[in-house]
């Protein structure tokens, strides 16, 4: 079995040494054995799991929901459907934050719309930032819901 240390994990994996620490404190990726010196020493079943982990971040999993993953991962006798439920799961809270983008993009470009972008120090979208007695301008977007939600919630920052 081939060791290596957490450098040469990270270029495996694509995982930071830094993420890879971070996964350890967190308690998603196992502590790895070490040397006498105490360096961190990882197999090829480590950059393994790395991976794993790397592919469900980048499709937007969180880290609660990826060591769900990894203990039906590593259940050979899980059924399915967990899987497939905890995938549909996320595609709902993906297709949600979606909505919640496209809403604030609209809101943007209504602000946008309105500011003249010439030498004048009026503008439209400082103004509208700045005011706190007023919502941002309910701009629609394409599905009719209100274009503001996602930044009045203050999942837009």
């Amino acid at each position: 079995m081939t060791m290596m240390n957490i450098g040469d994990a990270a270029k495996a994996s694509g995982v930071s040494a830094k993420m890879i620490r971070h996964y350890e404190t967190v308690g998603l990726f196992p502590e790895p054995n070490r040397t006498d010196s105490g360096y961190r020493q990882y197999s090829d079943r480590d950059v393994h799991t790395l991976r794993f982990i790397r592919r469900a971040r980048d499709l937007g999993f969180s880290l609660e929901q990826i060591a769900e993953l990894l203990a039906l991962w590593q259940n050979r006798r899980r059924p399915s459907r967990q899987v497939k439920a905890l995938a549909e799961a996320h595609i709902r809270e993906l297709e949600q934050k979606l909505h919640e983008i496209e809403s604030m993009k609209a809101t943007l470009e209504h602000l946008v719309h309105c500011c003249r972008g010439d030498d004048r120090p009026n503008c439209p979208i400082l103004e509208t930032l700045s005011d706190q007695s007023a919502a941002v301008p309910q701009a629609r977007a394409s599905n009719g819901s209100s274009a503001t939600r996602g930044l009045r919630s203050g999942k837009g920052h």
